[in-house]
C-alpha cells in the first residue's frame, strides 16, 4: 500500500501547495474529510476553511484557508480547486476580522439596500478565516 499521496491545492490566482502528503483534512459539504493514500474516488464541494496537509518527512502540518472549491480524490491524488486559497502564515487576522464587523453591520442595517445573501457569505466566509487563523495558531 502506499504510504503517500500527491496533493495540490490550486485557487485562481496560483498554485498554492504541490507535493507529497501522508494525510488531507478539510471541510467538506456534509462535515469534515479525512484522506489518506488509496482512497476511495471521490467528488464535493468544499466549505470555506482550513486544509491541513501532513507532508511526508515533515513534522509540522502545512496549513492553507480556502474559501469554498471542489474536491476531488483518486486513490493516488487528491486535487483542491479553491475559489479563494491562502497559506496559513499569510492570513490576516485584523483584515478577516475587519471583514466579519462589516458584514454584520450590513446584516443588522435593515434601512440598507444590500444583497442580504452576499453579506451572510462574506460574514461566513469571515467567519471561516477567523476560526482557520485560530487554529493554526494553536497549531504553532
Amino acid at each position: 500500500m502506499a504510504k503517500s499521496i500527491h496533493v495540490d491545492v490550486v485557487s485562481a490566482e496560483a498554485l498554492i501547495f504541490s507535493g507529497e502528503a501522508e494525510f488531507v483534512a478539510l471541510p467538506g459539504e456534509a462535515g469534515e474529510l479525512g484522506i489518506y493514500p488509496q482512497h476511495i474516488p471521490l467528488i464535493t464541494r468544499i466549505r470555506p476553511g482550513a486544509v491541513r496537509i501532513k507532508v511526508v518527512g515533515q513534522a509540522e502540518e502545512e496549513f492553507v484557508f480556502v474559501a469554498g472549491g471542489i474536491l476531488e480524490v483518486q486513490p493516488n491524488s487528491v486535487t483542491v480547486l479553491a475559489d479563494t486559497a491562502i497559506r496559513g502564515a499569510d492570513l490576516d487576522e485584523a483584515k478577516a476580522a475587519e471583514a466579519k464587523k462589516a458584514a454584520e453591520e450590513a446584516l443588522q442595517n435593515k434601512d440598507a439596500m444590500i444583497d442580504y445573501a452576499q453579506a451572510q457569505g462574506e460574514l461566513a466566509h469571515a467567519v471561516a478565516q477567523l476560526a482557520a487563523i485560530a487554529r493554526f495558531r494553536q497549531k504553532r
